[in-house]
């Protein structure tokens, strides 16, 4: 059994990851929505992709750029995300891997 200050400790808390933080990612890989803070008025809903167990946000920018790529080249399997800046200053930029 361990005590108080053991567990805080190891605590890791957790933390959803980014999609750019992946090396390449499937067109086929599903996404998912979800909400965060239920019931409260800070609720927010976000986009996931659950990969080895680990929730990885995909931005709405993210998505758009990926839907004029797939229109353009629709054979398309693989991409990968490059991200620039931090906060509100944040860009990502979806790219091709075959």
């Amino acid at each position: 059994m361990a005590t108080i200050k053991e567990e805080a400790q190891a605590y890791e808390p957790t933390q959803t990851k980014n999609i750019a933080d992946l090396e390449a990612v499937s067109v086929k890989q599903e996404i998912l929505s979800k909400t965060y803070k239920e019931d409260t008025e800070d609720a927010f809903t976000i986009n996931v992709v659950i990969i080895d167990g680990e929730d990885y946000r995909v931005p709405d920018v993210v998505l758009k750029q990926l839907k004029v790529m797939v229109e353009e080249k629709p054979n398309m399997t693989t991409f990968k995300v490059k991200k620039e800046g931090t906060g509100l200053k944040t860009s990502y930029t979806v790219v091709p891997l075959d």
